[in-house]
């Protein structure tokens, strides 16, 4: 195969590598088990270089999803409520699922159903960015459930890139009007 992947045929080897010595490309095999074998006029380096960065970048996209913990009490306050509600929902838009842990202490463990309902209120409260993924269950004096987010962690790293960079652009413009004002003023 050519440097610009057209076919060239069947050539001897010697052939191949003059036609690429001429070309100041290498000869690279592509396909090695097929008859007769293939092989392409590329500059290997740049060929390289251009699949690490795809790997780079097919890296960075990737995104591992983390299940973060959150600890409320049956008698929370609506203060705390809205604080761990505040803090779940940030997790959630960063694309991490959440598992709310509820502890019953002393009488309260005689009350799984409050445990149930103010599990299900948090539940309910985001809806909009989460989904039940395990819904509340008992164990010993601990009840937990898992909220998974709505968005794909990855879609939720290349937003936050995405929203860094624009105010990143935006930091910039500032600075240089600044900059020329100040240019101007001292130039008259």
């Amino acid at each position: 195969m050519g440097p610009g992947g057209e076919q060239v045929g069947v050539v001897r080897v010697d052939d191949a590598l003059r036609l690429a010595e001429e070309a100041g490309l290498d000869l690279v095999e592509v396909a090695p088990n097929s008859n007769p074998p293939v092989a392409k006029l590329m500059d290997y380096g740049k060929f390289k270089y251009e699949s690490a960065q795809k790997a780079r970048e097919a890296r960075r996209n990737q995104a591992n999803m983390v299940v973060k913990s959150i600890r409320i009490g049956l008698k929370i306050d609506e203060n705390d409520y809205n604080t761990k509600r505040a803090q779940a929902e940030r997790f959630l838009n960063g694309g991490d699922k959440v598992k709310f842990d509820l502890r019953f202490k002393g009488r309260e463990q005689s009350r799984p159903e409050m445990g149930v309902k103010l599990l299900r209120g948090i539940a309910e409260d985001l809806s909009e960015v989460s989904t039940i993924e395990a819904a509340p269950r008992a164990e010993g004096r601990n009840m937990s459930m898992v909220l998974a987010p709505v968005r794909k962690k990855s879609e939720a790293k290349s937003d936050q890139r995405r929203r860094r960079e624009a105010e990143r652009d935006q930091r910039r413009a500032r600075e240089t009007e600044r900059a020329a004002k100040v240019s101007g003023a001292h130039g008259e």
